[in-house]
């Protein structure tokens, strides 16, 4: 039975990583801080589908202060998913956590991993680091331009991967997210704050003229990525970007969600907000050339399938997602 570390095992894409690990048979080891960016009790519902499953050990705390060289005997692979999210609230005093928990805890376990028997660090990385680029789709041999703090801090860490790689022969392998969706999306995210909105039959706030136009990914298919990445031995010393496939105008996003929700949502444009790119789309070949990747589930599917779980989140209705 393999062993595999899990960090952010309690959010979003974590918790359903962690899942799909134990679905196939391994053992786990969960780190999560449960800080409170956002409400450590949705954190822990995202725990409760797993955490009495006998292959699966939870460890709370902060990755810096953790015993990383004990941890790191016997685990095959390190999914390192842990970070501190959100574009808008990387700007000012918050940037401090940005690089305690982007930078300084990803060199933390690169550090580690130099003397350890580690087979494959998988590094979540994120669009954010392109920034307004110039090519549509967007290869991964664009040079990376982040225009919010949050994308500086993410490169960074990427950078300092491939430091680790090329000097100490650490395993790694970037996978560079694009919006990615899906049941556990954290609050702060637009088609949760969107859906619940919808609930209590409030306005949604949409930043810019709704123009933009974004690549989302739903977070199945970001969970076949990491499986793939952990796998295949080319994808060392590689970074993939994992899109969804299509590139969408959020205004029809918007109605799509409508159509899903069989009423009209209201909205209010407001000011663009400061470090989000007009525009993101995923060229994903290289994922597929190499990885196999092939995104399954549609944006209509995937809308659909989040807004079963925010209705039994906010409304207690059964829900066969979680």
């Amino acid at each position: 039975m393999a062993t595999h570390i899990v960090t952010g095992a309690a959010g979003f894409i974590g918790s359903h990583l962690v899942e799909a690990l134990l679905a196939r048979g391994d053992r786990v080891i969960g780190i999560d801080q449960f800080n409170n960016y956002y409400d450590p009790a949705l954190k822990r519902r995202n725990v409760a589908a797993f955490a009495d499953n006998p292959n699966f050990e939870s460890i709370e705390g902060d990755i810096q202060h953790l015993d990383w060289p004990a941890l790191l005997t016997g685990v095959s692979v390190v999914f390192h998913q842990a970070a501190q999210a959100g574009v808008r609230a990387s700007w000012g005093q918050g940037f401090r956590d940005y690089t305690e928990r982007n930078i300084n805890a990803t060199q933390v376990i690169l550090e580690a991993a130099k003397t350890s028997s580690l087979q494959r660090l998988v590094y979540a990385s994120t669009s954010s680091v392109y920034g307004n680029a110039e090519t549509m789709p967007t290869p991964e041999t664009i040079c990376p331009q982040p225009v919010s703090p949050y994308g500086i801090t993410k490169l960074a860490a990427e950078r300092m991967c491939w430091l680790y790689q090329r000097n100490f022969d650490v395993p790694v392998t970037a996978l560079r997210y694009f919006t990615v969706y899906g049941p556990r999306q954290r609050p702060d995210m637009a088609f949760h704050k969107f859906f619940k909105a919808a609930i209590a039959e409030e306005a949604i706030p949409i930043y810019g003229d709704g123009q933009q136009t974004r690549d989302f990914t739903f977070v199945s298919d970001a969970i076949a990525a990491n499986l793939a990445a952990a796998a295949v031995p080319e994808a060392i010393g590689q970074v993939f970007n994992i899109g969804g496939g299509s590139r969408v105008v959020l205004n029809d996003v918007l109605d799509t969600m409508e159509a899903i929700v069989e009423h009209s949502i209201r909205r209010t444009y407001q000011d663009r907000a400061m470090g989000d790119a007009r525009h993101t789309s995923a060229d994903v070949t290289k994922a597929k050339q190499l990885l196999g990747y092939q995104p399954q589930v549609s944006l209509a599917d995937g809308l659909a399938r989040e807004w079963e779980w925010v209705q039994a989140l906010y409304l207690g209705k059964s829900s066969v997602v979680s």
